[in-house]
C-alpha cells in the first residue's frame, strides 16, 4: 500500500526573512535550512495578514483576512463557526494537529450561547482553532499564569522553581546565582541557566517526533503544526548558542536620520513605544541580537535532528514540509522594536515548501517572486491532500501550481492589516477605537498604507529598498497612490463572506432557472412566456 501523505507545517515565532544564510545573512548559520531551499522552493516575497502573532496566526489558520475572521489582536477570540485548516481537513480524512504555539483564544461566550462545553469534543476542537492539541505551549509563562508541561518537563529533570519556564529556561545567573531576568533587554547576552537539550527549541522537536511516531500505527495522514516559540522574545539562549554570535556578526542597522525627521504620524508613534526607544539604542542591538542569531541557529540544529527523524522513517518522500514565521522582527531598524508596522523587517517573512512529489522535481532548488501570502498555505494543504479547495470561504490560493513549475495567473497584489486600537498609540494619535486601522498594499515595488484617518505612506522598493523615503505626500506619486487605493478599495468590497453557499450552489440557481423550476413563478406575462421558459431549461439541460 502507498503511505499516506502528510505535512509537516514548521514555524518559527518573530523569524524575520533576511536572518537565514539562504536569504543572505552573512554571518548567520543555517545549514540545514538552507539545505531545504534545495530540496524545495524559497519564496522571496511572502508577506503576512497582520504583523503581530495573533492575527497572523488566525489568518494562516482559517486561510482568510483579517477583515474576514474578524480577530484583530493578540488574545481577540475566533469566532465559534468560523471555519479553519482543521474544518477542512477533517472533511477529507486528515488529522489537523498542534505541537507548540497558536495565540488562539477561545470564543467563550459563543460556546456558552450555543451550549457548547469547553472540554466536549466539539468544544476542543473550536477553542483550539481546529488543531488537535498534542501539546500546545503559546511560550509565555509569566508567573500568575496557567503553567505549561514544559514546567513539569523540567522539574522532572531536576529545574525545581515556583515557575521552571522563566527561572530556568529564560533567566541566566549572575556569579554570586541570583537571577537575571530573561524578560530584560539588558541580561538579554548572558546564557540561559537551562542545559541545551532541555530548552525549549530541542524540547518542542521531540514532542513533535513523539507524535510523529504515534501517528504511524494510526494510519491516518497527518498535519502536524510545529510552532516554535523562539525567536521570540524573551531574548536568552542557552550555551553554545548564548555565545555563538557577538556584535562582529551584526549586519548594519537598517535606519535613517531623516526618518524622524516629521515622520508619518502613526510611524512616529511607533518610533516612540518604550520599545522602540529601547532598541534603537545601539546598547540594545548589540545584546539582543546576536542572541537573536543564536536561537535560530539553534532552531536550525533541531530541523537537522528533525530531517533525519523524518528520513530514517522513510517519510520525506511522502511528506511536504513548510517552513515559515509568523512575522518578523524590527530589531532597532527604522529605529523601531517589536513588529507592528509594515517594512520589510516586520512583515515580510521566510517561506521554504518541499513538495516531495515527482510533479515539483523541476522547481528544486529555485527561488519563486511570486506575491506569496500566509493565507495561501491552507488550500495548499487541502489541495496537496487531493481535497477540493473551497473557494468560497479560503480566500488564499493553492501553491501547488507554482511548486510544480506551472504558470498560473498570479496576483498582482498582496494585502495585510493592522489594528492598533489596544495600543498605547491609539492615545497618542487620539484616534476613536474603529479608526485604528492600517492596510497594506504591494504590488511587489510600491508599498502603498492606507491609515484612517491621516495621509497614505508609501515606499518605492526599488528606488529605495531600504524604505527610507516615504513618498506619502509627494505629488508626482498621486496617480500611484490612486492605483493601489483603487486596488485597496476593490478587495475591501469583495471579501468571501458567504461562507455558507458555495459557489456552485449559486452558480446553479441562476444558470438553470431554479426559482421557476420550483414553481415561483415572478413576473411573467403569460402562459406562453411560461413555456418559452420552461423549454430553455429543457435545453440547457441537453447540453
Amino acid at each position: 500500500m502507498a503511505r499516506a501523505k502528510n505535512v509537516l507545517w514548521i514555524m518559527c515565532d518573530q523569524l524575520r526573512y533576511d536572518y537565514l544564510g539562504c536569504t543572505g545573512h552573512p554571518t548567520l548559520k543555517t545549514p540545514n535550512i538552507d539545505a531545504m531551499t534545495r530540496r524545495g522552493v524559497l519564496f522571496s516575497k511572502a508577506y503576512v495578514q497582520s504583523p503581530i502573532c495573533g492575527p497572523s496566526r488566525m489568518s494562516f489558520y482559517t486561510g482568510r483576512y483579517m477583515r474576514s475572521h474578524g480577530s484583530h489582536w493578540n488574545g481577540w477570540p475566533l469566532r465559534v463557526g468560523e471555519p479553519t485548516l482543521g474544518d477542512h481537513l477533517k472533511k477529507i480524512g486528515v488529522r489537523n494537529v498542534l505541537v507548540g504555539k497558536t495565540h488562539m483564544a477561545p470564543d467563550l461566550e459563543g460556546m456558552k450561547a450555543l451550549g457548547i462545553p469547553p472540554e466536549s469534543m466539539i468544544g476542543v476542537h473550536v477553542a483550539e482553532c481546529g488543531f488537535e492539541p498534542y501539546e500546545r505551549d503559546d511560550g509565555l509563562h509569566p508567573t500568575g499564569r496557567p503553567r505549561p508541561k514544559y514546567d513539569e518537563y523540567l522539574r522532572q529533570h531536576g529545574f525545581e522553581a515556583s515557575n521552571p519556564w522563566e527561572h530556568w529556561a529564560n533567566s541566566g545567573a549572575a556569579e554570586d546565582g541570583s537571577l537575571q531576568n530573561g524578560w530584560l533587554l539588558v541580561h538579554a547576552d548572558k546564557a540561559a541557566r537551562v542545559p541545551d537539550e532541555h530548552s525549549e527549541t530541542p524540547y518542542m522537536t521531540r514532542r513533535a517526533m513523539d507524535f510523529i511516531s504515534e501517528a504511524e500505527t494510526d494510519g491516518r495522514p497527518w498535519c502536524l503544526h510545529l510552532s516554535y516559540i523562539k525567536p521570540h522574545w524573551p531574548y536568552i539562549a542557552p550555551e553554545p548558542y548564548a555565545s555563538m554570535y557577538s556584535t562582529d556578526d551584526m549586519i548594519p542597522v537598517i535606519r535613517s536620520e531623516r526618518e524622524r525627521q516629521n515622520p508619518h504620524p502613526v510611524f512616529g508613534a511607533y518610533m516612540d513605544m518604550r520599545y522602540s526607544r529601547n532598541m534603537a539604542r545601539d546598547e540594545a542591538r548589540e545584546k539582543v541580537i546576536p542572541t537573536y542569531m543564536g536561537l535560530i541557529t539553534q532552531i536550525d540544529d533541531q530541523m537537522g535532528v528533525l530531517m533525519k527523524f523524518l528520513e530514517a522513517r522513510g517519510l520525506l518522500d511522502t511528506t511536504m514540509i513548510v517552513f515559515t514565521s509568523d512575522h518578523g522582527d524590527y530589531l532597532g531598524d527604522h529605529w523601531m522594536g517589536e513588529k507592528d508596522l509594515f517594512h520589510e523587517q516586520s512583515a515580510k517573512i521566510p517561506l521554504i515548501i518541499i513538495d516531495p512529489s515527482q510533479e515539483a522535481d523541476a522547481t528544486r532548488g529555485t527561488r519563486s517572486d511570486a506575491l506569496v501570502e500566509g493565507i495561501d498555505l491552507a488550500p495548499t494543504f487541502v489541495d496537496y491532500f487531493g481535497g477540493k479547495v473551497p473557494g468560497h470561504i479560503l480566500e488564499g490560493r493553492s501553491l501547488l501550481p507554482l511548486l510544480r513549475g506551472e504558470k498560473p495567473e498570479w496576483r498582482k497584489v498582496a494585502f495585510s492589516e493592522y489594528d492598533y486600537a489596544m495600543q498605547d498609540v491609539r492615545l497618542k494619535l487620539n484616534q476613536p477605537i474603529e479608526r485604528c486601522r492600517l492596510f497594506m498594499v504591494f504590488d511587489g515595488r510600491w508599498k502603498y498604507i492606507h491609515a484612517s484617518g491621516f495621509r497614505p505612506m508609501l515606499y518605492d522598493l526599488e528606488t529605495d529598498p531600504d524604505e527610507y523615503l516615504d513618498r506619502g505626500d509627494d505629488p508626482e506619486c498621486a496617480g500611484i497612490i490612486a492605483r493601489l487605493q483603487a486596488e485597496l478599495f476593490d478587495w475591501a468590497l469583495h471579501p468571501s463572506d458567504h461562507i455558507t453557499t458555495p459557489r456552485e450552489k449559486i452558480a446553479a440557481y441562476a444558470d438553470n432557472q431554479l426559482q421557476v423550476k420550483g414553481g415561483v413563478l415572478i413576473g411573467i406575462w403569460d402562459e406562453k412566456e411560461l413555456a418559452a421558459i420552461k423549454d430553455g431549461i429543457a435545453q440547457r439541460a441537453k447540453m
